[in-house]
């Protein structure tokens, strides 16, 4: 076979490659089996192999074509992406409907589509022809991950249309834009790799998805098998309503949602939401709600965007994932602060990625609310890392066997007397010296957030406790390597280092003693606050409620628990035995000149180069501040590898979001 022959031949097998593609990944048909498309596909390898010259960027070899990345450039996005506003009932639909129409007046005409849960990107098309694939990133810059989508088989690589009128259409450059999902039946595939193979298993698919499409080989993408649904195009061709755009997109070569449907009105989406609501479980890929587009283009583009949502879409939010369980039993943890939390042991059930055995029930009030009983079967909620809550009793389920709760009237640990104070649901241990509250009192103590004492784990404080060697946290500092080494778990070298990590400590930053010393209420950020606004122990121990309450991060709640906290005679005498040890607190000076000196800022995801406590300490370090949640208030979110809801909420609010790196940069 000479080149011609072969160039002939290469042109043939792609179109015939291309078709198989089509009819396989965008329609779910298949005409030849895949042992005959893969021998389609080695042919034309070998082909390209021999005559290197042919090969062409839309051929399907170069789908896994690239060399590994060193790293992803950075690509500026033709058009801002811009978030979506979130609705979790009809009502709130109706409002958005409302608002809009007071713009430009009704009646509008929908168009539903599942709200896929995966990675948005961006596809530019150079002469028909695949040029460059992006993340969505921030919205206005992504991240160039061309190689790594080519892999993804519905995606095509060159524009393929039927009819030659719609191909005359395209300009020199066409944008798309799509969502790329892992199915959850690859996910099931990797995750029992994974176990096969001794690793952890993966969360969810969507954040498998994410970091197949930032792998730096391509070859790496290409195994997980990733899937893509385009979903709008970012180029006028003249279309005029969301439905045409969908029709175009299949007509070009690709995928879209075959779910997604006209509603003539927000009647009909309501039925599209009530259909899909149980009904998705069923589908391969996972979504987490409906996105309900005004179908007409015109209107959408003169109602266009507030602040960074578009006023012409929405998001319907499915209720958070559920599951049903049954209550094997309630048990009671005793608090540091004495108070008795029930507990629900729950029959194992996987929900949100993970497995669940126990949910809060916070108080017997809720119990009482909820009329759980040992024995119920129960729905339970868990949205993200949120501890799971039990929503609701299927009482129909009930055999008559199940027990009510009762709290015990005296603590499951030390037997002293459990009270209610007036005017709170929690009830407590009258026992001041409850070896559970000691023992959380003192692992609150030696915390990350507080004394940071390495290698003093709730273990080893049970064995201090039990054997007599400290009683309270000032105890500690009074160890010696002669009190260590004759226990279990020590030699004398681990006693040696846990002495002298439990004197390095003394030396403490103010804002984390007050955080180590476990008053109610006072939790990292309230500790932070005092701290900036006092500036010493002393001068805390004197300050009045009102004083106390003049803090914006403090209410009366609050400062009447600190209050009560120095005039307790044994709280007192505590600190003064924290002195007598050597204890020392330091009240860290805000560098003024420094880029973040007042700014505040908002974690989320998994940072690379620090911890999560570590960045918080550096910024407060900087004169920065830490908030909890996003808002119009914060100045910057720190956003690591899969970060979670602040990210949104911080597009939403128009919140500036920086990568690490950046956050590292303005340290210097």
């Amino acid at each position: 076979m000479n080149k011609h022959e072969a160039g002939q031949r290469v042109a043939k097998l792609k179109k015939e490659i291309e078709h198989h593609r089509y009819l396989y990944h965008v329609k779910d048909t298949q005409e030849i089996s895949d042992a005959a498309l893969d021998s389609l596909k080695h042919e034309l390898y070998q082909l390209e192999q021999d005559y290197p010259e042919l090969i062409t960027a839309d051929s399907p070899t170069q789908r896994v074509g690239g060399l590994p990345s060193v790293k992803f450039s950075k690509v500026q996005h033709s058009h801002p992406i811009l978030s979506l506003e979130d609705v979790f009932s009809m009502e709130e639909a109706y409002q958005w409907e409302a608002k809009n129409q007071k713009i430009i007046s009704g009646p509008y005409q929908y168009y539903g589509e599942l709200k896929l849960d995966g990675l948005t990107v961006v596809l530019t098309y150079y002469d028909g022809v695949l040029f460059r694939g992006a993340t969505r990133g921030d919205g206005q810059t992504g991240e160039d991950v061309t190689e790594n989508l080519k892999t993804i088989e519905s995606i095509p690589l060159e524009l393929n249309a039927a009819d030659k009128n719609l191909l005359d259409k395209i300009p020199k450059v066409f944008e798309v834009r799509g969502e790329v999902v892992m199915t959850k039946s690859v996910f099931a595939k990797i995750n029992q790799e994974q176990a096969r193979l001794g690793l952890p298993l993966y969360a969810n698919p969507r954040n498998v998805a994410a970091g197949s499409i930032r792998q730096l080989d391509p070859k790496v993408t290409a195994q997980r098998k990733l899937d893509c649904f385009a979903f709008e195009i970012i180029t006028d061709l003249g279309q005029k309503t969301h439905e045409e755009v969908h029709h175009i997109l299949n007509r070009l070569g690709f995928k879209t949602d075959p779910q997604s449907v006209f509603c003539k009105n927000l009647a009909a989406v309501e039925k599209y939401i009530q259909q899909w609501q149980t009904k998705r479980l069923q589908l391969d890929y996972q979504t987490d709600g409906v996105v309900v587009v005004i179908n007409d283009l015109g209107i959408a583009r003169r109602l266009g965007s507030i602040g960074k949502a578009e006023r012409w879409m929405v998001a319907y939010k499915f209720p958070a994932e559920q599951a049903t369980t049954l209550v094997q039993d309630i048990t009671v943890q005793v608090g540091r602060t004495g108070a008795l939390t029930p507990v629900a042991l729950l029959k194992p059930v996987r929900i949100a990625g993970t497995t669940v055995s126990r949910a809060t029930l916070h108080n017997l009030d809720e119990i009482k609310r909820l009329d759980i009983r040992i024995g119920d079967t129960v729905i339970i909620q868990k949205a993200g890392d949120i501890i799971p809550d039990i929503v609701r009793v299927l009482p129909k389920l009930r055999t008559g066997r199940e027990k009510r709760f009762n709290m015990p009237k005296k603590c499951p640990i030390c037997r002293n007397v459990v009270f209610k104070p007036a005017g709170e649901v929690n009830y407590y241990c009258s026992n001041k010296k409850c070896f559970a509250v000691e023992r959380e009192r003192l692992i609150h103590f030696v915390s990350r957030k507080g004394f940071n004492i390495e290698g003093l784990g709730p273990k080893i404080i049970e064995q201090l406790v039990n054997e007599g060697l400290i009683a309270g946290p000032a105890d500690l500092f009074k160890l010696t390597v002669g009190d260590l080494q004759p226990l279990e778990r020590f030699a004398e070298k681990s006693a040696q280092n846990l002495v002298k990590a439990i004197q390095s400590s003394k030396k403490i930053e103010l804002a984390k003693l007050i955080y180590a010393l476990g008053i109610r209420h006072v939790g990292e950020e309230t500790a932070d606050a005092l701290a900036e606004h006092f500036g010493s122990l002393a001068k805390i121990q004197s300050a009045g409620r009102a004083d106390l309450a003049a803090i914006s991060d403090i209410g009366e709640v609050v400062a009447a628990s600190i209050v009560e906290y120095f005039k307790d005679n044994e709280h007192r005498q505590f600190l003064k035995d924290l002195k007598k040890v050597g204890t020392e607190a330091f009240q860290t000076v805000s560098r003024q000149l420094s880029k973040i000196a007042g700014k505040t800022f908002a974690l989320t995801g998994t940072l690379s180069w620090l911890t999560r406590d570590e960045a918080k300490d550096k910024i407060r370090q900087a004169g920065g501040k830490i908030a909890g949640t996003v808002s119009r208030r914060t100045d910057y979110v720190v956003a690591g590898a899969n970060p979670g809801a602040k990210y949104d909420q911080a597009l939403n609010v128009g919140v500036k979001i920086i990568t690490e790196k950046d956050f590292l940069e303005l340290l210097k």
